[in-house]
């Protein structure tokens, strides 16, 4: 996959300020930040370009743009994102892929899960990225987890983590969530594990809810204090009830919990 960098001078601005800066980009596309360097696939940029450059242009901020080979982006990248040794002996090797474990968002969806009985549960992890979250939940007791990215990279780098950890979790290429069919998951996920940008928190609230267990929680990290009102709505029109909120920086972390029965059951 080719990459396009887009190198922005945001060092003038407040920190608050670029965390809602670099959200609003995520939203165009942008997958990857590094400092004031912002990594979007070609594809994305050439369809977002205006939308990009329009809104760069009426924040006044200074930038320039260029394509990054695939091989070098990868080099560049694993080189300056070394092997992570998180709590419990794990261990992520980031291969381009977000959740090495420090970001505010997936340290708050950690100490949650070690805070948590997973003993025997089933866990969906909708985009897992490294992979780090799933086998957290595998490490301390889950009984099945499945592990969802879109990014073929993200899905490689999730099954070497889990390898390089020793857990075994289910780890599935797709923009979907998986149906539960079958032994465990015929009820439903017990917990389900979302860590993205809040706009696909709320376009998949819906199958959030759907493939929830009776009593079973859903986990959201990835957006601001401004999001949560529109987050937590969205949650309670499809029976989730809000049972706590989070916070860490300008970062928010909601746990809700399925008060209803899922159609059919």
């Amino acid at each position: 996959m080719l990459y396009c960098v887009i190198h922005i001078q945001t060092s003038f601005a407040e920190d608050w300020q670029k965390d809602l800066f670099d959200q609003q980009l995520c939203d165009l596309g942008v997958d990857t930040i590094d400092g004031e360097d912002y990594y979007i696939p070609t594809d994305l940029w050439q369809q977002n370009q205006a939308a990009v450059t329009e809104h760069l242009s009426a924040l006044c901020f200074p930038f320039s743009v260029s394509e990054v080979p695939d091989e070098n982006w990868n080099a560049a990248w694993e080189a300056e994102h070394p092997v992570q040794q998180l709590p419990l002996g794990v261990t992520i090797i980031p291969h381009c892929a977000f959740g090495a474990g420090h970001h505010e968002t997936t340290s708050m969806m950690i100490n949650a899960l070690m805070e948590a009985d997973l003993e025997g549960k089933t866990v969906l992890d909708h985009g897992t990225g490294t992979g780090v979250l799933a086998i957290f939940a595998k490490r301390l007791g889950a009984k099945q987890v499945v592990a969802v990215d879109i990014d073929e990279k993200a899905v490689a780098n999730a099954k070497e983590n889990a390898l390089l950890n020793n857990v075994e979790i289910d780890v599935r290429l797709g923009d979907s969530i998986p149906t539960p069919s079958c032994g465990e998951l015929e009820k439903g996920y017990d917990l389900i594990l979302a860590n993205i940008h809040r706009n696909i928190l709320l376009a998949n609230m819906p199958t959030y809810a759907h493939h929830l267990a009776p009593g079973g929680e859903l986990w959201l990290s990835g957006f601001y204090e401004s999001d949560c009102t529109l987050l937590k709505d969205a949650a309670e029109a499809h029976g989730l009830t809000l049972i706590d909120i989070r916070a860490s920086g300008e970062w928010r972390w909601m746990r809700c919990q399925n008060t209803e029965h899922r159609p059919g059951t």
